[in-house]
């Protein structure tokens, strides 16, 4: 079983779904876990469920990150991971899709990735060591209808995950990423409630987990397994990689 005994870890997103179940195992292999999300009441609901330490940041804003990070290393005296869940989906196509929803996905998903790859980059090159993962998707890779600003955004994910290995390789510093399928979270069914029932919307979901070989949707722990496996020492020679947890979903 992967130990994380005396090893400081931030997570963002940690307020629901897959941020939360991996702060809630990385707390139970001993981390000092920073639970961050924008969610202030969600976050602390879970903090006390996790026993992680909350912090509220907007990931978007360059000077926020910063100082979580600083912050962190302050309190701890150094940062040995960061898992960066937190993302932000809009269901619009290429002819829907207004300036404002592709600038606030690109914002939160791009911009908060550099952000913390940066910020958490500097920290660990100093220390030597450190493992940053960031969370793409499968739509990093294939195409989704309805959805165009998220795909566009996991594919720049992906790409920052490899040029940062790239730049980071050599120093003791690991930079790699999980890519879920179709995981059963509140992104998942979010603002689908704008235009579907709620018995609609369980429909729907079940119609999507008939696409996927394992005929059934990932669970939230079954992504933060992957994503703790990365942190791990156990991953040491894991540089720009992808582990992609989809139920053989793209294997098709």
């Amino acid at each position: 079983m992967m130990s994380f005994q005396d090893k400081t870890i931030v997570v963002t997103g940690a307020a629901s779904g897959m941020g939360r179940a991996t702060t809630g195992l990385l707390s139970e292999r001993g981390a000092s876990v920073y639970a961050v999300d924008v969610n202030e009441h969600l976050l602390r609901e879970a903090c006390e469920s996790t026993g992680a330490t909350p912090r509220v940041c907007n990931i978007s804003l360059s000077a926020d990150v910063d100082a979580l990070i600083d912050g962190v290393v302050r309190e701890q005296g150094r940062l040995d991971g960061v898992v960066n869940f937190a993302g932000v989906l809009k269901r619009t196509g290429v002819l829907e899709c207004s300036d404002d929803e592709f600038d606030f996905v690109m914002d939160v998903n791009v911009k908060g990735c550099f952000y913390l790859c940066r910020a958490a980059g500097r920290v660990m090159k100093s220390q030597g060591a450190g493992s940053i993962v960031n969370i793409s998707s499968i739509w990093s890779d294939v195409g989704a209808a309805g959805v165009l600003a998220y795909c566009a955004s996991k594919g720049a994910v992906s790409q920052i995950t490899r040029a940062a290995a790239l730049d980071l390789a050599g120093t003791g510093v690991r930079v790699n990423e999980v890519r879920p399928g179709e995981t059963n979270t509140p992104m998942l069914a979010s603002e689908r409630g704008a235009t579907m029932s709620q018995q609609e919307i369980d429909k729907k979901l079940a119609e999507i987990a008939k696409t996927i070989p394992e005929g059934r949707l990932a669970e939230p722990t079954e992504i933060a397994y992957a994503a703790l496996f990365l942190l791990s020492d156990e991953a040491s020679y894991l540089q720009g990689s992808s582990i992609t947890v989809d139920g053989a979903y793209t294997a098709c």
